[in-house]
């Protein structure tokens, strides 16, 4: 696999998880994403907050500073006080954002050098990998969340319970081939 096909695909895998916060918020009442289901839980906008300080500290200067940086102030990514949709949504895509641009610095002549995260060296596939399994995890929370506000009214972001024959025909009726498995799930997405 090249580094190009290598970086391609990686960034379908966080877009797929971004899709997810997405489609996750975008069916919940705004005062809803500030529920906690007690004082020792995180809300969607915790969790956002967290995510957020998590992507400025690991992405911004990819390439040349370790990614837990000087500034980032851990413990307060965890206090409740965003307090409108608006800010959330601007922490959201200023986090992945952030991402994105440094994931578009990565390329095969910078590929094979060392990051660090918190002064232990990493790969550059690596540091994505533990990133990438860290906002899954934070992800599928908010999605957790956001099942149990809406209970009934749940739009499933994946294959809908008793829906997997019917997909599943679908897909097998389609001549094998190469893509991403996620391009079908993103197909209404927008791309970031």
């Amino acid at each position: 696999m090249t580094t190009e096909a290598y970086l391609e695909g990686i960034q379908k895998q966080f877009n797929y998880y971004k899709s997810l916060g997405d489609k996750t918020i975008k069916q919940l009442p705004d005062q809803k994403l500030f529920w906690q289901y007690n004082d020792q839980s995180n809300s969607i906008g915790i969790i956002v907050k967290h995510l957020w300080g998590n992507m400025k500290s690991r992405w911004t200067d990819f390439l040349t500073s370790d990614g837990e940086k000087e500034w980032r102030e851990r413990d307060a990514e965890f206090e409740s006080d965003i307090k409108t949709k608006e800010e959330l949504m601007l922490k959201w895509e200023e986090g992945w954002q952030c991402l994105f641009e440094a994931l578009k610095s990565i390329n095969a002549t910078n590929f094979d050098q060392p990051v660090y995260i918190r002064n232990v060296e990493h790969s550059i596939t690596e540091a994505i990998y533990r990133q990438l399994a860290h906002y899954a995890y934070h992800i599928g929370q908010m999605v957790f969340i956001g099942k149990m506000i809406k209970s009934e009214e749940w739009q499933s972001l994946s294959i809908p319970k008793g829906k997997s024959a019917s997909y599943n025909q679908e897909r097998f009726s389609i001549p094998k081939h190469k893509a991403h498995y996620t391009d079908k799930l993103m197909d209404d997405n927008p791309k970031s």
